[in-house]
């Protein structure tokens, strides 16, 4: 956990540098994020997370059962899917289902995604029964994967509740450990910056996206060095900024289960 102290630090440090962002964001500040819950009325959990122009629609379907392997084992299982439609980006890019197989970037995201709602789920809590996660990126400005994260788990939440009042698990208090979202950061012309859009995002010297629970805890941090490596220092200052957008994060996801 960031103590006081070290953020000041940060936010001296970021201050001084004033550089200068397309949006007009300070560099230590979060795009807009609204989130929709009930966004679609069928499945059990239906959201639509908006991070400055990315748009996601993520959807939780719960079933009572668990696929083969985890039969008769007394646990639950949660999986997650991700998808961008053809017109999602600038140029149109074709659907994958019509290549017949899917990409390696997009099985990456999907089980990133996957991994980060087991991390705060209790899969005995659950019983044999499954949560499958669907995330469609249906326009796409940068951070679609870290939108899906932080929306996925309050389609996640909607889901558990839905099962609790039809009875088919005891508590989805007692299922959910913690809540988690996620947020990219990178190095721009040597500045460190929080939430990148796409146009940040394709010039970053470094780009990370950091993943973790609403108790402080990491569950994923994928970073890599584009242009030049980067130092200790960098990255402790990369992860503090994104350890402030991920409390502002479930922040938000606080308010929209509230509503």
């Amino acid at each position: 956990m960031v103590n006081l102290q070290t953020m000041a630090q940060i936010k001296d440090m970021l201050e001084s540098l004033t550089p200068i962002r397309i949006d007009g964001r300070a560099v230590d500040e979060l795009r807009p994020v609204k989130i929709t819950r009930n966004f679609t009325s069928v499945p059990e959990g239906s959201v639509l997370i908006e991070c400055g122009n990315t748009r996601v629609m993520c959807t939780a379907t719960f079933t009572v059962g668990v696929p083969r392997w985890r039969k008769d084992s007394g646990l639950g299982w949660v999986t997650a899917e991700y998808s961008m439609l053809p017109r999602a980006t600038e140029q149109r890019t074709d659907r994958e289902s019509v290549k017949g197989k899917v990409g390696g970037r997009t099985h990456e995201i999907s089980r990133l995604i996957g991994r980060c709602l087991r991390g705060v789920v209790d899969m005995k809590a659950m019983g044999e029964t499954q949560i499958q996660i669907d995330c469609d990126v249906l326009q796409a400005d940068g951070g679609t994967r870290t939108a899906s994260v932080t929306g996925a788990y309050v389609a996640l939440v909607d889901a558990l509740r839905w099962a609790e009042k039809n009875k088919h698990i005891h508590s989805a208090d007692r299922v959910l450990k913690d809540s988690v979202s996620a947020v990219s950061v990178g190095v721009i012309n040597g500045t460190p910056m929080l939430d990148l859009p796409y146009i940040e995002d394709s010039q970053a010297m470094t780009d990370m996206n950091v993943a973790m629970t609403g108790s402080g805890t990491f569950i994923e941090i994928q970073g890599t060095a584009e242009h030049r490596p980067f130092n200790r220092d960098e990255l402790n200052v990369l992860l503090d900024l994104a350890t402030k957008g991920n409390r502002e994060l479930q922040e938000k996801q606080r308010e929209a289960l509230r509503s």
